[in-house]
């Protein structure tokens, strides 16, 4: 089992900058892949950007140049700063473990994220 807690989430203005947080405990040794995913109001969620435990990134198309995830080991903690915040990017962002050489993997409650003026 592997638990997830994000913070971070809140209002900002276009233009301006954000960084989320998640926390992991459990079986962590377990986790291959983290990841932010984000839905928006009417829209599937999809991936905004991933992190291997070999610290390779992903990225989508529409946040690159824009976003940087990075993680912490000592803390299991995996970050998301969000620049440059559009519109566009208000939605819940949920954190993502997936587990080595299983199907198997969680989610944490999600984070408001709500760029406006």
């Amino acid at each position: 089992q592997v638990q997830l807690v994000e913070s971070g989430g809140g209002l900002v203005q276009p233009g301006g900058s954000l960084r989320l947080s998640c926390a992991a405990s459990g079986s962590i040794f377990s986790i291959n892949v983290m990841g932010w995913y984000r839905q928006a109001p009417g829209k599937q969620r999809e991936l905004a950007a991933s992190i291997t435990s070999g610290s390779r990134t992903t990225y989508a198309d529409s946040v690159k140049g824009r976003f940087t995830i990075s993680r912490d080991n000592a803390k299991n903690t995996v970050y998301l700063q969000m620049n440059s915040l559009k519109p566009e990017d208000t939605a819940v962002y949920y954190c993502n473990a997936k587990i080595r050489l299983s199907p198997e993997e969680y989610w944490g409650q999600g984070t408001q994220v709500t760029v406006s003026s």
